[in-house]
């Protein structure tokens, strides 16, 4: 969990699930607020990253399964 939570660790680098958590976390502490402008635009960014970060990962998915199912000869849908 420490990878999660540390923010030298680039983006790229965390799998679906270390992203998401640490998504919910960024969300939780901005809106709990109390942080100044700069922590908060900081903490943002890195939300922002982590964000499209997921997205690239459920897109890979969504691409991995679709192409299994391309690949399954005789399981064509009728029109």
């Amino acid at each position: 969990m420490a990878a999660e939570r540390d923010p030298l660790t680039p983006v790229s680098e965390l799998g679906y699930e270390q992203c998401r958590d640490e998504l919910i976390d960024v969300v939780q502490r901005l809106e709990q607020g109390g942080l100044d402008l700069d922590a908060s635009l900081s903490l943002w960014e890195r939300g922002e990253q982590l964000a499209k970060r997921c997205e690239e990962h459920l897109a890979g998915a969504r691409r991995r399964v679709q192409e299994a199912l391309d690949a399954e000869p005789g399981d064509e849908p009728q029109a």
